[in-house]
């Protein structure tokens, strides 16, 4: 775990020294924010839409723009540059467990989720969002964001290596945006036609973005939060194990 650690500091230091690449991770989900309740918020009152709880309807649209912050990863565009460059090889040759090549950059990249995500939300409560699951629920939403941060760069290192193209891993990451439109995105699942509620059913970032919903506007309800839990944990046992064993048989 040592190397692990060490290995990530690397990578998080890769990214203060391009801090230009963390701008649209910012930009954008703020952007889409500002968007969207500029455009729904009047169909969707306060004080008469029951799933809303009160709020308004930016806290409604404030977990999409978390998880589309999540999902602007920079680690694999870094790792396409070390294997370029000829690092890459230098740490498979190095008495370096494959398993901490893996874990440094996901390590960093879920500092950065924390970080973002964490400013996201502090955001939000400027403009008059609030969480209603209380400090608790404040930790469990910024630390649901980054953990999701870990499998979506996971995914997209998996392409870096099988590739090694900036181009290709760059094209990869807009996967995202069907899945996320695949969800509850502008109102809960039971508002959804029935075929979008079967599409949105199947697509586990729908229960990601429940679970963080419901921290925002519920008072932690772990009949939705723990779902969202559980995909990610899932997925990003299995995005780490996929990653080791590729660079494995890495040639």
């Amino acid at each position: 775990m040592t190397q692990a650690w060490v290995l990530g500091q690397r990578a998080l230091r890769e990214g203060w020294r391009t801090p230009e690449a963390l701008l649209p991770t910012l930009f954008i989900p703020l952007f889409f924010l500002v968007v969207n309740v500029g455009q729904a918020a009047k169909l969707f009152p306060a004080a008469s839409t029951s799933f809303l709880h009160g709020q308004g309807y930016g806290a409604f649209q404030l977990p999409s723009s978390l998880l589309l912050a999540a999902s602007f990863g920079t680690a694999a565009l870094f790792l396409v540059e070390d294997i370029e460059g000829g690092y890459f090889d230098k740490l498979r040759a190095a008495p370096v467990p494959r398993t901490a090549i893996v874990l440094g950059r996901l390590i960093a990249e879920s500092v950065k989720g924390v970080l973002i995500a964490t400013a996201l939300v502090l955001l939000g409560l400027i403009f008059g969002i609030s969480i209603a699951s209380g400090p608790l629920g404040f930790v469990l939403l910024v630390g649901l964001t980054a953990l999701w941060s870990v499998v979506f760069v996971g995914f997209m290192q998996l392409i870096a290596l099988k590739t090694r193209s900036a181009a290709a891993t760059n094209s990869a990451s807009l996967v995202f945006f069907p899945l996320l439109f695949l969800t509850p995105n502008f109102v809960p699942r039971d508002m959804l036609t029935r075929p979008m509620e079967v599409a949105a059913t199947l697509n586990p970032v729908t229960y990601v973005m429940e679970a963080l919903r419901s921290l925002v506007l519920e008072d932690l309800e772990w009949s939705a939060i723990l779902p969202g839990f559980a995909v990610v944990a899932v997925l990003g046992a299995l995005m780490i194990a996929l990653n080791v064993r590729v660079i494995r048989r890495y040639d």
